[in-house]
């Protein structure tokens, strides 16, 4: 199951609104070890593509170094679909290298980057099996 804070899921949502019709992408760090996302790094779709996503390599390096610096992992990693369900297609599946993190998909087929319905879901993708998780938002974390 994921756990996140009201906050995040809102900033994942936002950010999927805001590059419609293209597909946003990011990460949410977490200290290691905890599952527990806590540093929102909304991303560049290098791609700039309505239909694919992919991280800038020297922007993924730059983040990934930060990770390692500040005892962080990716816990969430997030894209958008624009035109259809929150489902992982198989280039999602074939770029999935991260077998501790929760995928999370955010369609904005049916609202685009305005108000309206979008659907949020959260998968673990470990050696090209998809397992959707239940999704839980919290107000924060309780320590």
């Amino acid at each position: 199951m994921l756990t996140i804070t009201q906050e995040l899921h809102d900033r994942i949502v936002a950010h999927a609104r805001q590059d419609h019709p293209d597909e946003a992408c990011g990460v949410i760090a977490g200290p290691a070890g905890s599952d527990r996302p806590e540093r929102f790094v909304p991303m560049l779709n290098a791609a700039r593509s309505p239909t694919f996503y992919e991280f800038d390599s020297t922007d993924l390096l730059r983040l990934y170094r930060e990770m390692d610096d500040r005892d962080e992992e990716p816990v969430v990693i997030y894209h958008s679909h624009t035109a259809t369900e929150a489902y992982p297609s198989r280039t999602d599946v074939s770029y999935a290298n991260e077998p501790g993190a929760h995928y999370v998909l955010v369609s904005t087929a049916e609202c685009g980057n305005g108000e309206g319905p979008f659907s949020f879901r959260s998968f673990r993708i470990v050696d090209g099996e998809i397992t959707e998780e239940e999704v839980r938002v919290v107000p924060s974390y309780e320590e």
